[in-house]
């Protein structure tokens, strides 16, 4: 997991492998350093993770909570199938801007 360069005006935080409990707290960390700095446009960039778990999704409700709060937004792309299907199985995928790649979340203006 790191902080990738910025695409316009989001952040965005590249994740890989599987996205559970022993990661959750450190993307809620990386979240925290986002919104201290004020930067409450952010983009998951999902592509490579295989897997994630109902920790990481609660770090991604704390996030977009966060983001919201500031004016921003969170976005997700390119999650695999079965991130897809928690989302959807949550009600997340209604809230939360869901993008084929970074370069799509990023060009998209405000939703």
């Amino acid at each position: 997991m790191r902080r990738a360069d910025d695409c316009g005006a989001w952040a965005v935080v590249t994740l890989r492998g599987e996205v559970d409990l022993a990661l959750a707290p450190t993307l809620r960390e990386i979240v925290d350093a986002l919104i201290a700095e004020r930067r409450a446009r952010m983009v998951l960039d999902l592509e490579d993770v295989s897997f994630m778990d109902s920790s990481a999704l609660g770090v991604l409700v704390y996030a977009m909570r966060r983001a919201d709060a500031l004016g921003g937004a969170l976005r997700l792309a390119a999650p695999c199938e079965q991130v897809r299907r928690m989302l959807e199985v949550t009600g997340l995928d209604t809230v939360v801007g869901i993008f084929p790649g970074v370069p799509a979340a990023c060009a998209r203006p405000s939703l």
